[in-house]
């Protein structure tokens, strides 16, 4: 295992895998299980470094595609790496690039090589190869890098998705040799689609590489929440114990509560984020629409027990007056809440884990993965 990184189990809940452990990176421990909000282009949207760390963020992640698109990869090693840039002194994670890229599915081309696409930006053809997307991720710097793999869409046959499972493998392999930074982790990615046995196979091929840590990738993309149940339910127990497990894109109360008992440790989600510019907030596992009239003259904080700088400060009926006029202060008041909301989640599942209370208090959160966040907007 690279020095600079280990993983150290607290805690292990008596009736499921749920763990609590500690994850050390260069840049300062992240306490697990863990919601990391999503900084895209080197920030987390409407809200500053310094309100980020107030909403409880340990680790933040940003996209090797979209930065390498803008302002380009040179120019954030220029301003001092990717925590100096975005003026973030936390743990970061740099996604590959490989998702973002194979959802531009009418604009690109997959061969053996790598990635050809279009840049929706200004049209120029671009190719990532696991080399490249490698050498940018060293290049801006983060702490734990995602190796360069292929995310098959849903729907897919058999047929599709062993061939990418089997490609993100020898993809992998192409990483592993081009990864040049002792001070980044590189994780490999699990791909099988709904598959259950892929899954399987792809785990258990990558728990024989001495990896720093593993994800589990390819869900949350349009297959429905019990089959992504399975999935986790099936992958994460099989990866090595004494790693951490992250998995991609997911950021539910039911999905991480489910993920975690799986024993899954990190989790990211443009959710709360993207919901905020929406004007919704995330209150206790439900959905609000703080457009709704009811909010009007609700003269009470989003939630009385939340310690985030928006409930402490501001009503329910400002907030809506915010967005009900489009003032850029609402999505900034929503995001700060809607992370923090995350992370409390995960804090509480943590301290559930360490006194082993944790099916005890989530239990419920892991029956019926077919129902998400409620809406609460009537």
């Amino acid at each position: 295992m690279n020095a600079n990184f280990s993983f150290q189990s607290l805690a292990t809940c008596s009736q499921t895998k749920a763990r609590a452990g500690i994850f050390f990176t260069p840049h300062g421990p992240v306490e697990t299980p863990r919601f990391m909000p999503v900084g895209t282009l080197a920030n987390v949207k409407t809200i500053t470094p310094a309100q980020l760390r107030d909403t409880g963020a340990q680790m933040v992640l940003s996209n090797t595609y979209h930065l390498h698109l803008q302002p380009g990869e040179e120019i954030v090693a220029g301003g001092g790496g990717l925590h100096k840039f975005m003026g973030w002194n936390g743990p970061m994670l740099t996604d590959s690039g490989g998702f973002q890229v194979f959802s531009l599915s009418e604009m690109r081309k997959i061969t053996e090589e790598g990635v050809t696409f279009r840049s929706p930006h200004d049209g120029q053809i671009i190719k990532f190869t696991p080399e490249r997307s490698i050498e940018i991720q060293n290049i801006l710097g983060a702490d734990v890098i995602m190796a360069f793999d292929e995310c098959p869409p849903y729907p897919a046959t058999r047929q599709e998705v062993e061939a990418a499972t089997d490609r993100t493998y020898r993809w992998l392999e192409r990483c592993i040799n081009a990864h040049q930074r002792p001070d980044q982790a590189l994780f490999p990615i699990v791909q099988g689609g709904v598959y259950l046995d892929l899954r399987a196979r792809a785990a258990l091929d990558l728990g024989k590489l001495d990896m720093p840590g593993f994800a589990i990738g390819g869900v949350s993309v349009g297959e429905p929440p019990e089959l992504m149940a399975q999935i986790v339910q099936a992958t994460a127990p099989l990866l090595p114990v004494n790693k951490p497990r992250y998995l991609m894109g997911v950021g539910t109360y039911r999905e991480m509560a489910i993920a975690i008992a799986s024993g899954v440790d990190l989790f990211d989600c443009v959710i709360p984020t993207r919901w905020a510019r929406h004007g919704t907030a995330i209150v206790q596992g439900e959905r609000w629409n703080l457009k709704n009239a009811k909010f009007r003259e609700d003269f009470t904080p989003l939630d009385e027990t939340c310690p985030c700088y928006t409930c402490q400060n501001f009503t329910r009926a400002y907030i809506s007056h915010l967005v009900r006029s489009q003032e850029i202060l609402a999505y900034t008041l929503l995001t700060i809440h809607n992370i923090t909301e995350l992370i409390r989640f995960t804090q509480k599942i943590r301290q559930s884990i360490l006194s082993d209370r944790f099916f005890t208090d989530f239990g419920h959160w892991l029956t019926h993965p077919e129902e998400n966040l409620q809406t609460k907007d009537q």
